[in-house]
């Protein structure tokens, strides 16, 4: 069968399925809009609640097409709304539209603006360069994940707030809530391995924080961790850990990587590396941007590394230009010198005398 076959069928006999196991829910098929993506969903809600669980329909169709026998998809559904119903957060719906209580639970996100384009028309955020920040208020967090609420143009004006003080509340709360972790890659490859960073060392890795190449961004859950780079204070905070201007690789909305300008990689290299790893390692709804970006510690300017190489060829162009100008004028004044110098001293005598007698006759 076809999806909008399976479709049919797949959620009639899921809902007769959760009947079956005394679940009583409502149970519906909508398309869940979410940044990166969006999906073919059932949505059950137990009896009684407000709350639901949103089933990737695409997800188990896909499955079923790979072979999986149709009734160990159902089944497989059913456990998963099952799980969700169990694990579900105890939320107080009467508390989602009062930002009082809410504001504390603000968090940001970066995603890519143009991956995104017809999400952000619905949900406040600011531009940051080809990202925007979007806000959302986390209601859960454990081991096991996290639940979220995105917020919505329609949302805060429930609320009555406007988006300049929700973004204002956010750049205040979110680095409290998800603070922000740089760790050096040999750190983070010695907790990946289960090793100690002395074992690292004994393997040739650099364990002196001045012969790190490159650093990971990210918050404490490793969740949506690139939303670091909205922080206020995270720019300067890096700047100093790295020791100066570095390059920022977006290595998908989860984390973020740091690569100090040091010259041993040049804008084009880390493009590549980019767009390279997007492409083959990075599941498209984890993609940020295929852009590399850049942080000016001196002058406090996060911009697109294109723009910054732009900008300092420009500011040589203008040295250059500057340097060419001062020794214009000094040639000239050399050339005007050298040739007072080659005058007869009485020719020279004469036109002073004639310059001053002139001076004396305007007065």
């Amino acid at each position: 069968m076809d999806f909008n076959e399976f479709k049919e069928q797949f959620t009639e006999d899921v809902k007769q399925g959760l009947a079956d196991a005394g679940i009583e829910a409502k149970v519906s098929t909508n398309t869940v809009e979410k940044m990166n993506e969006s999906y073919e969903a059932m949505t059950v809600t137990p009896e009684g609640s407000n709350v639901g669980v949103n089933v990737n329909m695409e997800k188990f169709f896909e499955a079923y097409e790979n072979g999986t026998d149709y009734e160990a998809v159902v089944g497989k559904a059913i456990g998963v709304i099952e799980g969700g119903f169990a694990n579900q957060p105890t939320v107080d719906v009467s508390a989602l539209t009062d930002y009082d209580q809410m504001k504390d639970k603000l968090i940001m996100e970066v995603v890519s603006a143009e991956a995104n384009a017809d999400m952000l028309d619905k949900v406040p955020h600011k531009e940051m360069e080809d990202m925007a920040v979007v806000y959302r208020f986390e209601i859960d967090s454990n081991d096991d994940g996290r639940a979220t609420i995105l917020v919505t143009n329609q949302l805060i004006e429930t609320m009555g707030v406007t988006p300049e003080q929700l973004h204002a509340d956010a750049m205040e709360n979110a680095p409290e809530l998800k603070p922000a972790v740089i760790k050096g890659m040999s750190e983070v490859m010695a907790e990946m391995m289960g090793v100690s960073t002395e074992d690292l060392a004994m393997m040739g890795m650099p364990m002196d924080p001045a012969d790190e190449q490159m650093f990971v961004a990210s918050v404490p859950d490793k969740i949506h961790g690139a939303g670091v780079l909205a922080y206020q204070d995270f720019m300067d905070q890096a700047a100093e850990r790295v020791g100066g201007d570095f390059f920022i690789l977006p290595s998908s909305i989860h984390e973020v990587l740091i690569v100090p300008d040091n010259g041993n990689m040049s804008l084009s290299d880390l493009e590549a590396m980019v767009k390279e790893v997007n492409a083959t390692q990075v599941a498209p709804e984890d993609k940020l941007t295929d852009s590399v970006y850049h942080y000016d510690s001196q002058a406090k300017i996060f911009e697109l590394g294109e723009k910054f190489v732009e900008r300092q060829s420009e500011k040589e162009a203008g040295i250059e230009a500057e340097a060419s100008e001062k020794g214009s004028v000094l040639d000239e004044l050399k050339a005007k010198k050298d040739e007072v110098a080659k005058q007869p001293k009485k020719e020279a005598v004469e036109k002073a005398v004639k310059s001053k007698g002139s001076k004396g006759e305007e007065l």
